[in-house]
């Protein structure tokens, strides 16, 4: 072989056997084999062909994030992914001053002898990031759900939506369609709901 060819033959040898790998061992887990990238051919010297190529040590230095981004964070295939800025909480309007809360409009419910169980406050609905309603508040049981306004304008327009399926007393609006209230029922959370005012 021709001393000008063999170098060549060398780099395209240890190119292809690093390219042939198994693709979920990374190179650095391996110091003993070495890559394409850290095989440096050395000139040949003199007639008896090319000395040995010298293995070159990888680098461990951490790539530099810039400045501002979100942090970084490996992903399955080993490369760090960007995560997306958290958004800031939402902010509710407050209930008006003197307005029960969902919370106590539930437990008035309860004291009078009326379905209220497995309340879950659902306020995070009211912001932009859930149904839009821009209510204050909103607690839902199995037997009604009782949003909260910051106003009583705001809390008209929905029960004139809802109409025949909500009850409005102020800023509190009662919505049956969300729990199966019967229309017998109906009456007695109205009857307290509007005793709290």
């Amino acid at each position: 072989m021709n001393h000008r060819i063999l170098p060549a033959v060398l780099l395209l040898t240890a190119a292809l056997a690093a390219c042939g790998g198994d693709p979920e061992r990374s190179p650095v887990a391996d110091p003993t084999a070495p890559s394409a990238a850290s095989v440096v051919p050395q000139p040949p010297h003199g007639p008896e062909g090319p000395a040995a190529p010298t293995p070159v040590e990888p680098s461990t230095a951490a790539p530099v994030e810039p400045s501002g981004a979100a942090p970084a964070r490996p992903s399955a295939e080993g490369s760090p992914q960007r995560l997306p800025p958290s958004p800031p909480p939402v902010e509710l309007p407050p209930r008006q001053a003197g307005a029960p809360s969902a919370r106590e409009v539930v437990a008035a419910f309860r004291a009078a002898g009326l379905k209220a169980t497995n309340s879950r406050d659902r306020s995070v609905d009211c912001g932009p990031d859930g149904l839009g309603l821009g209510c204050s508040e909103l607690v839902v049981t199995d037997g009604v759900a009782v949003y909260v306004f910051p106003d009583e304008s705001s809390a008209g327009d929905l029960a004139e939506r809802w109409t025949g399926a909500a009850y409005r007393s102020g800023t509190v609006v009662l919505n049956y369609l969300e729990a199966p209230t019967p229309k017998a029922d109906r009456p007695r959370y109205e009857k307290v709901l509007a005793g709290l005012r």
